[in-house]
């Protein structure tokens, strides 16, 4: 199936510094935006607490759960609803000690709701355990970068690599400032959204700059910037149907997924539109950035 004839020739190429241009605005703004917050908003996986996942057995908001544990140590906590009389109660606070989640928890909620609840779920993570996971975690991001940097230059060619592994670095940053722009908590779950996104950005990345090895081969005296319209122009079906079919698949979590995975759907929407731009827009002006420079240093030479 194509949406794509064959022949189309759009000047993707001529529209390529429009592109850098928006998404140098995007990524200052990015950055911008966590170092006005003083970083991100760490979930306690990160930044250490204890998460409690409370049921109760009849209808009330999560006001009356704020106003029942108020003169405890569990007054500020985020309390979300997401399921029918289901809240999670999450707070910076390491309720390790039985005796201070019954001081703190129970007692303030027994004495409002009687025994109508139930403590379905306490989940403590201390602080150096959350710093710990967090330095893991940039880690993990970084040699994955470099993992595939590796492997592209070796398999294909460095500017290749080099134009892919930036694609991945400039959709991490943008997803990253989103989040941090709308203050959303960053947890686990955005976490692995952010290794899916790395995961579908150098998929669909490489396969464009594969393209454009192959038609460099077949056509060793044509311009590059040509060869990269030409390539992108065939690969453009192909990028649309997964992209489209991906986009509908998390747009569904997100729409029907409850509030429990909202943010990690949220993050793979932004994630698999701008990995999908960035394949096009960002990775090939690398190659070709790459390619002029290279051009500039034997004219030099010479």
């Amino acid at each position: 199936m194509e949406f794509i004839k064959p022949g189309i020739n759009i000047d993707f190429v001529g529209k390529m510094k429009y592109a850098i241009i928006i998404s140098t605005i995007l990524t200052i703004i990015s950055i911008a935006s966590i170092i006005f917050h003083g970083g991100l908003n760490l979930g306690i996986d990160f930044a250490g607490g204890s998460i409690i996942q409370i049921k109760v057995q009849k209808d009330i908001s999560a006001d009356k759960i704020r106003h029942a544990l108020a003169s405890t140590s569990l007054g500020n906590s985020i309390i979300q609803q997401f399921g029918p009389n289901e809240f999670l109660i999450r707070t910076s606070e390491s309720l390790h000690d039985q005796k201070l989640l019954a001081e703190n928890l129970e007692k303030p909620l027994t004495a409002a709701f009687n025994k109508d609840y139930e403590i379905r779920r306490v989940e403590i993570v201390g602080s150096k355990v959350g710093a710990d996971f967090q330095r893991k975690a940039i880690l993990a991001v970084v040699l994955s970068w470099l993992a595939m940097l590796i492997y592209i230059a070796w398999r294909f060619e460095f500017r290749y690599g080099l134009g892919g592994i930036i694609a991945l670095v400039h959709d991490v940053v943008i997803v990253t400032g989103v989040i941090s722009l709308l203050n959303m908590e960053f947890t686990i779950s955005i976490l692995a959204a952010i290794f899916f996104i790395i995961g579908y950005s150098i998929n669909d990345t490489i396969v464009v700059l594969d393209r454009i090895r192959e038609n460099v081969k077949l056509n060793p005296k044509q311009k590059l910037a040509d060869i990269i319209n030409m390539s992108v122009n065939q690969t453009l079906s192909r990028t649309i149907l997964t992209s489209f079919t991906v986009f509908l698949t998390v747009i569904a979590l997100y729409i029907w997924g409850g509030p429990v995975i909202h943010d990690l759907a949220f993050s793979l929407l932004v994630g698999v539109v701008f990995g999908t731009y960035s394949s096009v827009f960002i990775s090939c002006p690398i190659v070709l950035l790459f390619e002029n420079m290279q051009l500039s240093r034997l004219k030099r030479k010479k």
